[in-house]
């Protein structure tokens, strides 16, 4: 009888919590692994499109030429990149050009399966106390994680944007560091994400969700640690200014045509709004008490006022939608990460003229974000710090139920 009891609950916990007989893993974790390997293997052979930007910054940074080292932006304002995205492609360097490539999209790749289960202990986390059934946030997880890989191997292995990747990388981290209640791990994940992608401003509103005692700290740490990074550069060869001015073509597809805008390259005032109108946003949303919807509004911001439509700009869309999906929302099927897959993704693939995709473009960020903000949804909470004090026995307590959430 005592055999058969401890069959069963051991049956009972592997259903509660999702975990494969008798292996530390769990069912939709294996099922998004397989999908990125499919994915990967489908997309690596036309892979690498702008790695070469990587490996030219990376090899200039740390050269001694006039037009490399702290003098790199002023000459170079094309290679948009931070120090840290550059520091890391200098890891490949080893190897030769085709196997650094490929070891970063491999390690690229992955990152973006630690992304979704870093999204899962979030919600997880965010939802401790509350009764919420971790079998229905797995199967959340994976509906929207289908959704989100492959536009992540999008961004990590067709065009092999290391500094995107580590940009919306340390964004997760930060939001997860937010759900656990430490401050100083979300500014410094918050000023890497900067660090490696300047556009990754937008997300700084996270600071904002956390209890207000701590906003000075944080905001500090932050502020001095995108300092550190960029300073030297500003201070090493004044020219440097001059990189923020880096201008691109208007192509004919992005949504500002719609705002009338027919200007060849980049407007002057385009980028500060674009950083302006993200950060406002997110604002909004922490006062709103939504800060899951934080990067969905950044993200926004970034493609319907960038001359650019890149297709990999839409990873960032879907990280959002993913936060939001998991996180913001208790519905079972993650209508929005589907939702941005179809319109932003799909329309580039098959609408038949540059206006429609532009308007597409458009509409979605206009009702994405006034749902985000506006739409009835359950009441959110600011993330609570993770428990302290009270005897062993609750912290073990919190600990085990820790372990048997949905990202464990």
């Amino acid at each position: 009888m005592r055999g058969e009891r401890t069959t069963r609950a051991t049956t009972d916990y592997e259903s509660a919590t999702g975990r494969i007989a008798g292996l530390p893993l769990r069912r939709h974790h294996v099922l998004l692994t397989a999908w990125t390997v499919l994915w990967f293997f489908l997309v690596e052979p036309s892979g690498g499109f702008s790695w070469h930007y990587l490996r030219q910054g990376e090899q200039l940074l740390f050269s001694g030429q006039p037009d490399g080292g702290l003098s790199l932006y002023a000459h170079h304002p094309e290679l948009q990149i931070g120090p840290v995205s550059l520091a890391a492609a200098r890891l490949t360097a080893p190897f030769s050009p085709h196997v650094g490539q490929l070891v970063a999209e491999a390690v690229s790749a992955g990152l973006g399966l630690v992304m979704l289960v870093l999204v899962g202990r979030t919600a997880a986390l965010y939802y401790l106390g509350t009764g919420t059934n971790h079998r229905r946030l797995q199967q959340r997880l994976l509906i929207a994680g289908l959704a989100f890989i492959p536009m992540w191997v999008e961004v990590s292995v067709r065009f092999a944007h290391l500094d995107d990747v580590l940009a919306l990388f340390f964004t997760t981290l930060a939001a997860h560091a937010l759900a656990r209640g430490k401050p100083v791990q979300v500014a410094v994940f918050l000023a890497l994400a900067v660090d490696s992608k300047p556009w990754a401003i937008a997300f700084a509103p996270l600071i904002l969700a956390l209890p207000r005692p701590a906003w000075l700290r944080t905001a500090l740490w932050f502020c001095v640690l995108v300092a550190i990074a960029w300073l030297p550069f500003y201070l090493g060869n004044l020219d440097t200014m001059a990189a923020a001015k880096f201008t691109i073509p208007t192509q004919p597809a992005s949504a500002l045509r719609w705002f009338g805008v027919t200007d060849p390259s980049t407007p002057w005032w385009d980028r500060p709004t674009q950083f302006g109108l993200g950060i406002g946003l997110g604002c909004i949303a922490v006062w709103r008490g939504r800060w899951p919807a934080v990067v969905l509004l950044g993200a926004d911001a970034r493609i319907l006022l960038d001359p650019s439509v890149y297709t990999y700009y839409t990873a960032s869309i879907l990280l959002g939608t993913l936060l939001w999906d998991a996180v913001g929302q208790k519905r079972l099927v993650p209508w929005w990460s589907w939702i941005a897959l179809v319109a932003l993704y799909g329309g580039t693939l098959f609408l038949p003229s540059d206006p429609a995709r532009g308007l597409v473009r458009l509409a979605f960020v206009v009702v994405s974000a006034a749902y985000v903000l506006l739409w009835p949804t359950q009441q959110t909470r600011r993330p609570r710090p993770p428990v302290r004090g009270g005897g062993d026995g609750r912290r073990r307590t919190a600990r085990r139920r820790e372990r048997e959430l949905v990202g464990a």
